[in-house]
């Protein structure tokens, strides 16, 4: 499989990704109800044997469990690992170390691919918790650090920074989709090719909406029910772009998530999709099978551009 470079980075990674929100997530994703561990376990297993070797997770998901988890049913395995430092108010730059011994503890590990800042600091120095992340890679428990939901400045910022101790940024991390594509016309997607960051991006489906499987009249089960997607007359809206991603796995003999998921992988970003269990995970691995004309891309185009702002 072809594999594809965090950013200017050492680490390479498949294509696409595991995003492991869900895992040990009780109040949305009804963790312990819906799936259990058995049920990931067979997706990690899955995702591996279909060569998606990248999993995304973070200190807060499950409040650690998702860590945990991601920690017993990976151990041995040769997959590359990303979580995220969360700067609550209450802490400052030293806790970065702290906090990534309690996540590399609970991983399993001592060392992790990709360590992310998990929202940006309105009260932490940019210099002062790059350079604590930059503390991280010389003492080799990270290969690489990367952003999530950082804007084109504070990007730039971060950037800078880690410049200053010789540590590229690889990545930042933002929901992106054809359903949310405001990293196009928001500074993100461009400054991310200006500094040759990766973009990954995170909620690819729209947490089941690009799936096929909901319309304005079936709404997902739980509180999943009353998340943005789903508000409002979103979904009536997004019919158009519905019909067109049904018809196009129609002809291709694939499905809506996999038409979602290489539209964003043929865009340059890295899509890390949830798998709570095996099909799921098979479905996702699925759209690296598949191919796009450019036709095909900008029929996709047009028919969402309405979400360019959204």
């Amino acid at each position: 499989m072809t594999r594809v470079r965090l950013g200017r980075s050492s680490v390479e990674v498949s294509p696409l990704g595991v995003g492991t929100w869900a895992w040990g997530d009780r109040r949305l994703w009804q963790y312990g109800r819906e799936f259990g561990e058995p049920e990931i376990s067979q997706a990690f297993s899955t995702s591996v044997a279909r060569g998606v070797t990248l999993f995304d997770t973070a200190e807060v998901y499950g409040q650690g469990l998702s860590e945990r988890i991601l920690g017993r049913i990976s151990k041995g395995q040769e997959v590359a690992i990303a979580t995220k430092f969360f700067p609550w108010p209450w802490r400052s730059s030293a806790a970065v170390g702290r906090a990534l011994g309690a996540s590399l503890a609970r991983l399993q590990r001592t060392s992790v691919d990709l360590y992310q800042v998990h929202w940006p600091s309105p009260w932490l120095s940019t210099r002062r918790l790059m350079s604590a992340f930059a503390d991280a890679v010389r003492s080799g428990k990270v290969r690489a650090v990367g952003v999530s939901n950082y804007s084109a400045n504070q990007m730039k910022k971060a950037h800078a920074a880690l410049a200053e101790h010789d540590v590229a940024l690889a990545s930042n991390q933002v929901e992106y989709s054809l359903f949310r594509r405001r990293p196009e016309v928001n500074g993100v997607a461009d400054a991310c090719r200006e500094l040759g960051v990766t973009l990954i991006a995170y909620s690819p489906l729209a947490m089941g909406a690009l799936s096929g499987k909901y319309s304005a009249e079936q709404l997902p089960a739980g509180p999943r029910r009353w998340m943005r997607p789903f508000r409002g007359d979103n979904l009536k809206h997004a019919a158009p772009l519905l019909e067109l991603l049904k018809s196009l796995a129609e002809a291709k003999a694939a499905t809506c998530s996999q038409i979602a998921l290489r539209w964003l992988i043929d865009r340059g970003a890295l899509p890390i999709p949830g798998a709570k269990n095996a099909a799921q995970a098979e479905e996702n691995a699925g759209a690296l099978r598949i191919s796009l004309a450019s036709a095909e891309q900008e029929a996709l185009e047009r028919a969402s551009l309405r979400w360019k702002s959204y």
